[in-house]
């Protein structure tokens, strides 16, 4: 073997090994973070791990740190790991800035966005549809509907960027979360003109748009319109349809849906088992109700915690005491949490239909809960 060949085997070798330890590295941070209970330490920890570059190509553990600070309502601790991004070279990409931005915006926080992208100039960072639909995105996702149009028209002219689909599919959702149907309407207009198809994502927002306003009619115009695009629907659109259909209470023809969607291969998921259990506790029909409760176990999909709270005191109503029991038995075999009072009213209940066995072991199996300890009480018959 010749000494170039050596050399260079020596010099990949070497390479290799320490992206091997790079990765390694990040992924120790990850680790750290994803178990770190203690939100404090976790900022700390955050701020370390982002020193290594390799750490900061994870956009999983960055999204996943600022959901539970925002779910912990601390915004300052997310302001405080993400302003801390700004010294690292990676800040003078476009995409860096636009992940930082979409971040802000996933935890409500449209006037840091705003910061990050306004600050792109200074940094001499280009801004170009990427960063402008990242903005967007941040501004619908904190509920400022009202001002995504302004900053679609405003924003765009100003700094001479063209929106593509992302844009309109973005502004659509903000006009269709508002009520402003006849806007999102006009809007698709608009986008069809200037040469840009509507995709699935355009069709369902507005048929969730139109349908969960009340409008049947018109997200059946939508549906059409779909159809004649060759648009395939997904479960999103039909969990659309499913919605629209039961606030009409036309439950057989949900029904019907359902078994469309078998036919098409299209799997119903927790959203659609639940519309369809709410449709028929809405219409008082406990039997049904019950069906599609059992459905959604044999599926393996999750159960919906507003979804339980409806059924459950439907299920007192109606006298059926051994459903009610056998749900909240469910739920405190599970990680899903319901309100304390309500599987109390189941507790008493059954006391007082003389099922005291069953109405002990949802006592027990509150205080035995592994994520929160249910406080139930057997009442003295």
């Amino acid at each position: 073997m010749s000494s170039l060949c050596r050399l260079l085997r020596r010099t990949l070798s070497t390479a290799t090994s320490a992206s091997a330890t790079d990765s390694s590295k990040a992924k120790s941070f990850c680790k750290e973070i994803y178990k770190e209970r203690n939100l404090e330490q976790l900022v700390e920890k955050f701020k370390i791990a982002s020193v290594d570059e390799d750490f900061r190509t994870k956009p999983s553990v960055y999204k996943e740190a600022v959901r539970r600070l925002a779910g912990a309502r601390k915004f300052n601790y997310i302001e405080e790991i993400l302003d801390d991004q700004k010294q690292y070279k990676d800040i003078s990409k476009e995409g860096f800035n636009a992940h930082l931005i979409s971040l802000y915006g996933s935890a409500g926080m449209f006037d840091n966005a705003r910061k990050v992208f306004d600050e792109m100039l200074e940094r001499k960072c280009a801004q170009t549809v990427l960063s402008f639909n990242a903005l967007l995105g941040a501004c619908v996702n904190s509920k400022k509907f009202d001002e995504a149009e302004g900053l679609f028209k405003g924003l765009s002219k100003e700094l001479e960027i063209e929106p593509d689909l992302v844009s309109y599919n973005t502004v659509l959702k903000a006009f269709c979360e508002m009520g402003s149907m006849d806007s999102a309407v006009t809007l698709l207009d608009e986008m069809e003109k200037k040469g840009l198809e509507p995709d699935l994502i355009t069709f369902n927002t507005l048929l969730h748009g139109f349908y969960a306003k009340g409008r049947f009619v018109d997200g059946e115009r939508i549906w059409e319109q779909m159809n004649e695009k060759n648009v395939e629907p997904d479960v999103r659109s039909y969990n659309a349809k499913l919605l629209g259909l039961t606030l009409e209470k036309r439950m057989e023809d949900a029904v019907k849906v359902v078994e469309e969607m078998k036919s098409e291969g299209i799997q119903l998921d927790t959203f659609s088992y639940s519309t369809l259990i709410r449709g028929f506790v809405n219409e008082g029909d406990l039997k049904k109700a019950k069906h599609w409760y059992h459905e959604i176990g044999r599926s393996g999909c999750k159960r919906d915690k507003l979804t339980l709270e409806g059924l459950i005191p439907f299920a007192l109503q109606k006298g059926d005491f051994m459903f009610a029991y056998g749900i909240c038995k469910d739920v405190l075999c599970s990680k899903l949490l319901v309100q304390n009072a309500l599987i109390q009213s189941v507790v008493d209940a059954l006391a007082k239909e003389s099922r005291i066995e069953a109405a002990k072991e949802l006592v027990n199996l509150g205080d035995a809960h592994h994520t929160y300890s249910y406080k139930l009480n057997l009442p003295s018959i």
